[in-house]
């Protein structure tokens, strides 16, 4: 398990960073290696916030927590962290991924907008992400999108090896966008 430790405003403490290391090593018995983790210490005036994100496998888990106590908020995100992963690891007993799984890598750049007049242009794209589309199935999409906290998620459907887009209604539940074949 690889760890980076990140301190912002404030000064590096190896005591806090051995402490976040020493937490964080329970979340070994859920996911297999390689796992990359980052932390991210803060202080600000009186709140001290920890932030973690876990990669491993095609999986990204992220939770953040802030209290007056550095040692509180490291106890706190790693417990959500935990839970998360718990929730995560009984989940996916039930549902096993396709043997042919295949991952593709989707090339990342970010374009500069040069010289945007108000109202001259038409809208210019300014930054571009990327990431790995890992085959899975809806379930397992609707799963990824709440480890992520985010509101869509757009990945590829192991069975049709389609493109599909899974998003998060108003009302709580979640909606499906999939191609339609002529």
């Amino acid at each position: 398990m690889q760890i980076t430790t990140t301190f912002r405003h404030m000064e590096p403490s190896e005591a806090l960073k051995s402490y976040a290391e020493e937490k964080l090593e329970r979340v070994k018995k859920y996911i297999d290696d390689p796992i990359v983790v980052q932390v991210f210490l803060t202080v600000e005036k009186i709140r001290h916030m920890a932030e973690v994100t876990i990669t491993a496998k095609g999986i990204t888990i992220k939770a953040a927590e802030e209290t007056n106590d550095m040692y509180a908020s490291i106890d706190a995100v790693s417990d959500k962290i935990e839970r998360q992963l718990r929730r995560f690891k009984e989940r996916i007993k039930a549902h096993k991924p396709a043997p042919d799984a295949r991952e593709r890598q989707v090339q990342k750049a970010i374009v500069q907008a040069q010289g945007i007049e108000e109202g001259t242009q038409a809208p210019v794209i300014i930054k571009t992400k990327s990431f790995t589309m890992k085959p899975m199935s809806v379930e397992e999409a609707v799963m990824q999108m709440e480890l992520l906290h985010k509101d869509f998620l757009v990945y590829t459907e192991s069975s049709t090896e389609t493109i599909n887009v899974v998003y998060r209604r108003k009302d709580g539940n979640y909606g499906l966008i999939s191609p339609e074949n002529p």
